[in-house]
């Protein structure tokens, strides 16, 4: 191995969780701050929770309700479209005279 291009090696590195838990280990950096642990985990501990410790899930939600609201909107305004375009077909139709037939 080539001396002094590899980082140095903690062997009692700090690992916090954001559930309070602690978990000490070889690593590379001497503290790390991690969302979830085997502590928290919803496959370890059976919970069903949402961890959202960035807003992602929020995010998300408001994201879905604007384009929600838009087709919607999108769809109301397709539908006066083709109820306005059907009273106009109408009125023309009605106010077209029919010449009769040539024979």
């Amino acid at each position: 191995m080539k001396k002094k291009i590899h980082p140095e090696y903690h062997e009692k590195a700090l690992i916090t969780c954001a559930c309070g838990a602690t978990l000490e280990t070889g690593s590379t950096q001497k503290t790390m701050q991690v969302e979830i642990c085997s502590q928290c985990h919803p496959f370890y501990t059976g919970k069903k929770k949402i961890i959202d410790t960035t807003g992602r899930v929020d995010r998300f939600k408001k994201i879905t309700e604007k384009t929600r609201v838009k087709k919607e909107a999108r769809v109301k305004s397709a539908a006066k479209k083709s109820v306005k375009n059907k009273l106009e077909r109408d009125a023309k139709s009605k106010t077209k005279k029919t010449q009769p037939l040539k024979k």
